[in-house]
Formats: C-alpha cells, structure tokens, sequence
C-alpha cells in the first residue's frame, strides 16, 4: 500500500514554505524530538520518565482540551524543563475549517497554553492563517514548527520497530521528529521512542527542546 505521507519532508516542499521552521541548521549532532497531540494519561508520564532516563529535552505541541484535562502532566512537562507548543485547541485541520474558526481555535489554546510555538496539526495550514497565527496567539511573532522527520506512529499499518527505522535512517543533526504522545500511537510509539533514544544517545547525539525565536 502507497504510504500517504512522506517520512523525511522533501526539499521542494521545504523550499514552498521557507517560513515555517523544518529543522535547525547546526553541525552538532543534536535532535529535536517533538510530540503531538497530548498531555495523555498514559502516553506522555511514559515519554517524560523515557526523556528523564536519557537526559533528554524535548518539545511537546499540546492540544488545549488535553491540557484542561490533565493539567498536572501540562505541569509536569514544563517543571521538567521541556518546551511546549500551541497544536490548537481542538486539533483542527486548517484546510478543512474557515479561517475564522481555525484562528479562533489557536486562541483558545493560547489561553492554557503560553508559547511562541505553534504546530498545525496533520501539518495543514493556508498561506492567510499562517500570517495570523501571531495575532491569534496574542503574541509579536509566532514560529511555525513542521518537520523534518516522521516517525510514523500514527500510522497503525506500521509497528514499532518500522517506526524506528524511520527515525534511525532519515535524522540527521538538526532533524525535528515527531512522535505523538496519544492513544492512537501509544503501541508503537512505547517501543520506538526507548530504542530511538538509545541508538542516537550511543552515537553521542544530544535532544535538546526547540526555542526558535
């Protein structure tokens, strides 16, 4: 079956949208691992002890429903140093709602959730929402985080070890690579986020959370 989505973003697509933030030039050897959909009960106490383990920072885009219900995990990811992100209060596809309403959406979340990150869930965006992010998150200026590596999580096609060879064969120094701390990809999530760490902690990669300006 042809997969829908591309595990490393191509340059082209890169080269599209210049705006918005792929990944972090460096030549260290340093990832940027990320996590949508959360706080979950479940799935984001296990990547928070996984990142401790490691001495890993991490960035985290919430959905603001979520963090309403699990206020103390919200807590628990910014009390352990970690970078959070605004993914919109319901988890909105921006090319399926009107503008209004998806904006509308980013302020409410911006109301529980205090950064200058943004993430658009499914990575969907028009042109003319992205230019009133900012605005919508009551701030000067807003970084637009996509991507640059898919672990796949999501996808219940794949397993866990199909995941981590996504992440072990496409990252690079500066790559951002998204997980999702949710319900839907806790099984394969669970088993490549451990393995992930490992792998690149041997090679001498640090994760460091996201802080673009």
């Amino acid at each position: 079956m042809m997969r829908k989505y591309f595990i490393r973003t191509p340059a082209w697509l890169r080269k599209i949208y210049p705006a918005y933030t792929w990944k972090i030039n460096t030549d260290e050897k340093i990832l940027y691992l990320s996590f949508d959909d959360g706080p979950h009960p479940i799935a984001t106490p296990f990547v928070l002890d996984e990142l401790k383990k490691a001495g890993a920072k991490a960035s985290f885009f919430c959905i603001g429903k979520n963090v309403l219900n699990h206020p103390e995990i919200y807590r628990r990811i910014l009390d352990e140093g970690h970078a959070v992100g605004n993914h919109t209060q319901n988890h909105l596809n921006g090319w399926k709602v009107p503008d209004a309403d998806y904006l509308q959406d980013i302020a409410e979340a911006a109301k529980y959730i205090d950064t200058h990150l943004f993430r658009p869930p499914y990575g969907r965006i028009t042109r003319f929402q992205s230019k009133y992010v900012a605005g919508a998150m009551g701030i000067k200026k807003a970084a637009i985080i996509m991507w640059d590596v898919l672990s796949g999580d999501f996808d219940e096609t794949l397993n866990g070890k199909q995941c981590t060879e996504n992440i072990l064969l496409n990252s690079q120094n500066g790559s951002i690579i998204v997980f999702h701390d949710s319900e839907k990809a806790w099984p394969r999530m669970s088993v490549c986020l451990p393995g992930v760490l490992k792998y690149f902690s041997e090679k001498g990669f640090r994760f460091e959370k996201l802080s673009c300006k």
